[in-house]
């Protein structure tokens, strides 16, 4: 059973990032402190510093040799059962979707490990807890963010390539018998080909620019390094990431609070479909992780820590997307900013849950 104790270091981790948050919210929306430039720049400073070397910082640190193979394979096997689900889901709704896929797979499956999981579960489950959710945060870094990422592109060139074309159209004349039978199986084949290209091309890019998919990984080439040779980073480079990586959860954080402060509602996408995002975001995923954990065979802390983890409120990085493309960035916001303000009480629940 959960005891005050517990629940006084919880809050011990917690309460200093909140404090961040809500400061950065009344110093927008109140006292009008910073403008929509201002907070432009806070937030790209965020993106492009804070957040990456804090994400270099906790990679570069964890043992790669000692990576929980099970704890990855739960995290998989968790993301595939939700894929499943809302593809049946697709096939059975008339508003079913990949719209739908996307953003069921970002509300369910991707949480705020890096910024809130790893103080809050810390505080729960010691270091064990920590080391786990870094290996966590190395998958959402290298491999499902950008999967995600190219699920948006995809859709981008699925929308492209239902353009009609003029033979469709009727503009032009077609061969006839076997001569049309477009060119176009030619014409099929070929567009699949471009199309596959542009996406790869697409992401590429995007990857290539963004500084925390480089951080992530030349954080897992150093641990490498480290954890076999035992070579140590210079003082010098070391305290300079140190004095900003331990600076990211609060900037982080603070972004956040301006991010609340720009929004005229917190539900922005209605009470219904918020309802809905949030019994997805803290009972559907959660429960297919505890599926999957318990199926690849998770048990003791590791299991907790899957599944609380799990439990975490909505992650940025897949708002971010949603916001890029225009997909459902409603129901994304309001999960990023309700999730953060019940994110303390549904933890304590599923702790409580899980001592039992």
């Amino acid at each position: 059973m959960i005891s005050l104790a517990d629940v006084y270091h919880v809050m011990e981790a917690t309460i200093p990032l909140y404090v961040a948050m809500i400061l950065a919210y009344m110093s927008a929306k109140w006292w009008k402190l910073f403008t929509l430039e201002q907070c432009s720049g806070i937030n790209k400073f965020v993106a492009k510093f804070s957040i990456p070397l804090l994400s270099f910082h906790v990679i570069s640190t964890t043992n790669p040799y000692k990576m929980n193979m099970k704890l990855m394979l739960s995290d998989t096997l968790q993301k595939l059962f939700a894929f499943l689900l809302l593809a049946v889901f697709t096939k059975i709704s008339s508003r079913g979707n990949l719209d739908w896929i996307i953003t069921g797979l970002s509300v369910s499956t991707l949480p705020n490990t890096l910024i809130l999981g790893i103080p809050l579960l810390r505080a729960m489950y010691g270091d064990e807890a920590k080391a786990l959710l870094a290996q966590i945060v190395v998958l959402q870094s290298l491999i499902w963010n950008n999967l995600l990422l190219f699920l948006h592109e995809f859709r981008v060139a699925e929308a492209v390539s239902t353009t009609p074309s003029l033979e469709a159209t009727g503009q032009s004349v077609a061969p006839q018998g076997a001569q049309l039978k477009e060119r176009e199986e030619t014409r099929a084949t070929t567009t699949r080909k471009l199309k596959t290209k542009q996406i790869l091309m697409t992401v590429g890019r995007k990857l290539i620019s963004n500084p925390n998919t480089h951080a992530s990984l030349v954080g897992l080439i150093w641990a490498f390094i480290h954890f076999r040779w035992g070579p140590k980073l210079p003082a010098i480079v070391a305290n300079s990431i140190s004095i900003l990586s331990d600076g990211g959860l609060g900037m982080a954080m603070f972004s956040l609070g301006l991010f609340m402060a720009s929004q005229t509602r917190i539900i922005a996408c209605g009470t219904w479909m918020a309802a809905l995002a949030m019994g997805t975001k803290f009972l559907v995923g959660p429960a297919l992780m505890a599926i999957s954990s318990f199926a690849i065979g998770l048990r003791s802390t590791k299991f907790k820590v899957a599944v609380l983890q799990a439990a975490l409120p909505q992650g940025i990085v897949p708002f971010v997307f949603a916001r890029e493309y225009n997909v459902h960035p409603s129901i994304l916001s309001t999960g990023v900013i309700f999730g953060m303000l019940i994110a303390i009480p549904i933890a304590l629940s599923y702790y409580s849950l899980l001592a039992l």
